[in-house]
């Protein structure tokens, strides 16, 4: 039986194109504020509020797409949303109008996330998903290596352009909706349901499996102190301060060295997810998932160390193999519990509740670095994940 098909492949091309359209921009984002004057509270409220708003989306979307027994058109008009939301970004520089595209951009992640992710879950068996959800993030991921790799590149020969650079996103975007077109879905036999409203969804929790229940909380307690990647870039830009990179003829100053870190970070996940996914497939998810909760205490302690040029690049090499411990192996977790027919309701219900825990996480974060110091920002998070660890350990299955 081929693990990797056809409409698995062309998901992950997908995602791909899409990513380097988002990751071209995420880590010039935070620098682009700076510039523009948004302190670290306001981008703390900008990916929180974007995050909680489209991520509000992700249940009833994904209780949408059970319901009408298709995933394609979600898929679609997720993707379209979130490239033509790029651009716009830059057309006011207005603290409103920043947070309003952004969260533009999320929504349309929240209109795909469930209908794509249950599409991947029906081209798997139990035993294959770890491998088919870490094949998928991997390319994911190879897509965020690329942008930010081009932003490098960008930088390089315009320094300070970074307007032209979200206009420059909106290629990459186009080229992922037109892979969409390649696929066709299969048509299903379901049961008229009337429309459910909105919060319908939420009641998924009560219904679901009790499996599924004790591994949502645990998921959501560390999300709700699994702040934005944003914080971990600007703490290493301020640990690197004014130092520069000479590589042959090529200089590197701190912002693009940051850049360069995150670049880092991405190509270390993208390598790491399928193998990862392999392993979680043959030893079980709950073993390699509790194993990136060590991981990531040991990388947020380092981080709020104040770390060396040397040590960050470390840091990033360890979070990108915790990413690949966790991201597409909690979505196999959970795809493995739910019942078949409830998969996109289970994942966007999920996925829904991490946004709200995202919200709170990043505007924590911001306050506890505004007000205690950045240290705490990254200890706090730290010391959680280790009691998510010694929860999911005692009282959760695979």
């Amino acid at each position: 039986m081929r693990i990797i098909t056809r409409t698995v492949v062309i998901l992950s091309l997908v995602s791909l194109f899409a990513d380097v359209a988002s990751e071209l921009l995420y880590p010039v984002i935070p620098v682009y504020l700076s510039s523009i004057g948004l302190p670290v509270v306001w981008i703390g409220l900008m990916e929180g509020v974007a995050n909680f708003i489209a991520g509000l989306t992700k249940g009833y979307f994904g209780k949408r797409s059970d319901e009408k027994g298709e995933r394609l058109p979600f898929v679609r008009f997720g993707y379209t949303l979130s490239a033509i939301a790029k651009p716009l970004m830059v057309v006011f520089s207005l603290p409103v109008w920043i947070i309003f595209t952004r969260t533009l951009d999320r929504l349309g992640k929240g209109v795909r996330t469930a209908a794509r992710d249950a599409l991947l879950s029906d081209e798997a068996t139990p035993t294959t998903k770890a491998r088919v959800f870490g094949f998928h993030r991997g390319m994911d991921t190879a897509g965020a290596t690329i942008g930010p790799i081009l932003a490098l590149v960008f930088l390089y020969s315009h320094p300070g352009e970074y307007k032209t650079l979200f206009y420059y996103a909106f290629i990459p975007g186009l080229i992922s909706i037109a892979l969409i077109f390649l696929l066709h879905e299969k048509k299903k036999e379901i049961t008229k349901v009337r429309k459910s409203g909105f919060f319908s969804y939420l009641g998924y929790y009560k219904k679901a499996d009790p499996r599924y229940r004790r591994l949502a909380a645990g998921l959501l307690a560390f999300a709700l102190f699994n702040s934005s990647d944003m914080f971990l870039l600007l703490q290493a830009q301020h640990a690197i301060g004014d130092q520069v990179i000479h590589l042959g003829s090529i200089t590197l100053h701190s912002g693009s060295i940051t850049i360069a870190a995150y670049v880092f970070y991405n190509l270390i996940f993208a390598l790491s997810a399928y193998p990862l996914g392999v392993l979680a497939d043959r030893f079980g998810t709950k073993k390699v998932f509790t194993t990136g909760l060590l991981l990531f205490a040991i990388v947020y302690g380092g981080f709020a160390s104040h770390p060396s040029l040397l040590f960050i690049f470390v840091l990033f090499f360890l979070y990108g193999i915790f990413s690949g411990l966790t991201e597409g192996i909690s979505k196999a977790w959970i795809s493995n519990i739910a019942s078949k027919e409830h998969t996109a309701t289970a994942i966007g219900f999920y996925t829904s509740a991490e946004s709200i825990a995202t919200l709170m996480a990043s505007i924590t974060g911001g306050l506890l670095w505004t007000y205690t110091g950045a240290a705490s920002a990254f200890f706090v998070p730290a010391i959680v994940a280790v009691i998510v660890f010694i929860y999911f350990s005692f009282f959760t299955k695979d």
